[in-house]
């Protein structure tokens, strides 16, 4: 039994987790109604400062199906609201920089809509983009929260959020 429970924590440490959140286009119509309040209270420049989930020293999450979660941090965020677009860099020194336009949303149901755009794309020809919660928004702090699957379990993974000075 004890060789079955290590040979389980052993494969768990080895297989990387993808995120599990929703496709923007692929599951019920989301709400085209906008959360105008809360996109206006997100305008402006943020730094990711922590990116924690249960296991996180044993399983590797690729975040957006770009890097590692922990590239993450620290990154830079850009968000426009009166025209959904803005910007993302991972800039650690531990991991391959990348930069990228984004086009997001807050819809109604508290969801943000967030859509990775690559270089030479128009952003409405970006059909796939992930769904995250919104979680305790203040004037200079917010968390986005996704879920991904371990074992068969949703587990949520929390990117928080500080405003840029």
């Amino acid at each position: 039994m004890k060789k079955i429970i290590f040979i389980c924590m052993v494969s768990v440490m080895f297989f990387a987790c993808k995120s599990a959140s929703t496709t923007a286009t692929t599951q019920e119509p989301l709400s085209t109604k906008l959360d105008r309040p809360s996109q206006v209270a997100i305008k402006g420049n943020w730094v990711i400062t922590n990116v924690t989930y249960p296991g996180s020293d044993y399983i590797k999450v690729n975040s957006f199906d770009l890097a590692d979660s922990k590239c993450f941090i620290n990154s830079s965020w850009k968000f426009i609201s009166n025209n959904n677009k803005g910007e993302m860099a991972l800039n650690s020194s531990s991991c391959t920089a990348f930069s990228s336009p984004i086009v997001w949303s807050i819809n109604n149901q508290g969801l943000f809509v967030l859509k990775v755009v690559e270089a030479g794309t128009k952003a409405k020809r970006v059909r796939e983009g992930y769904l995250l919660k919104v979680a305790n928004l203040t004037e200079n702090s917010f968390q986005l929260i996704d879920n991904i699957s371990v074992g068969g379990q949703t587990k949520d993974v929390t990117y928080q959020f500080q405003r840029a000075n």
